[in-house]
């Protein structure tokens, strides 16, 4: 799998690939200069149950982390990721 991720100073998202094919996405908007709102984790159904949705939120995780960005969980994965992994309290 990988992980490509695109962003400009509005929005972003992060795509799963295997193979050229899209395994899943998520996608969100700046909150503000310091925080952005993770709206959307999708995964398409042949490839749910695989950790895709985990795969990106990590990624997303990891690129806050590095810009010293905060995280604000709007998607219901997300949401439930944040309430149950102390692994994000750092994002939050």
């Amino acid at each position: 799998m990988v992980i490509t991720h695109n962003n400009d100073y509005e929005q972003g998202i992060f795509v799963a690939l295997e193979n050229g094919r899209r395994m899943g996405y998520l996608s969100y908007e700046w909150a503000d200069p310091d925080r952005f709102a993770i709206l959307h984790t999708v995964v398409e159904e042949e490839f749910q149950g695989k950790g895709v949705a985990k795969a990106l939120l990590d990624a997303a995780a990891d690129y806050a982390r590095k810009e010293g960005k905060k995280i604000w969980p709007v998607c219901p994965y997300v949401v439930a990721q944040f309430r149950k992994n102390r692994e994000y309290d750092d994002v939050k």
